[in-house]
């Protein structure tokens, strides 16, 4: 098992590291060229600044019983279908069950978009995003070392 992290717009990669260190669980961080990292225990992947290049680089790592962060609907539909567990910034678990609702939200507001409308942005970040991401991705680790020794 390990951590893998569309790191480009993350804002918890510090917390994931925290997390990752306390349970000896290798990282790997995927950004583009825009962007410096080094926080001292991930691996970095550093790929071109093209479309998607981050979203490529991080499934072609993906494994079965990996834990993925990402913002990116497309990203968590293709590492839930390849047996990755999936979570958000803000903890919220991307499942079988909650996916397809997502990304046909998220191709609703691209059309709107493209004809000239305009959406809602998300809300600030608070300390308590910080704290449910936190927990949430305590939780998936504790569940996969469980089904580990198992």
């Amino acid at each position: 098992m390990k951590i893998l992290v569309d790191a480009d717009a993350c804002p918890v990669k510090e917390s994931i590291v925290n997390i990752a260190k306390e349970n000896n669980i290798p990282v790997i961080m995927f950004i583009d060229t825009s962007h410096i990292l080094d926080d001292g225990y991930s691996e970095v992947v550093v790929v071109d600044k093209s479309r998607d290049s981050v979203d490529f680089a991080l499934v072609n790592r993906i494994s079965k019983g990996d834990i993925v962060e990402t913002q990116d609907y497309g990203v968590a539909a293709m590492a839930l279908s390849m047996g990755a567990k999936v979570l958000n910034q803000n903890g919220l678990f991307f499942t079988d069950r909650n996916i397809d609702k997502l990304l046909f939200e998220r191709h609703i507001g691209q059309k709107v978009r493209r004809s000239g409308g305009r959406t809602s942005g998300p809300p600030k970040r608070t300390k308590e995003d910080d704290f449910k991401f936190e927990k949430a991705l305590r939780k998936l680790i504790m569940e996969s070392l469980k089904k580990q020794v198992n």
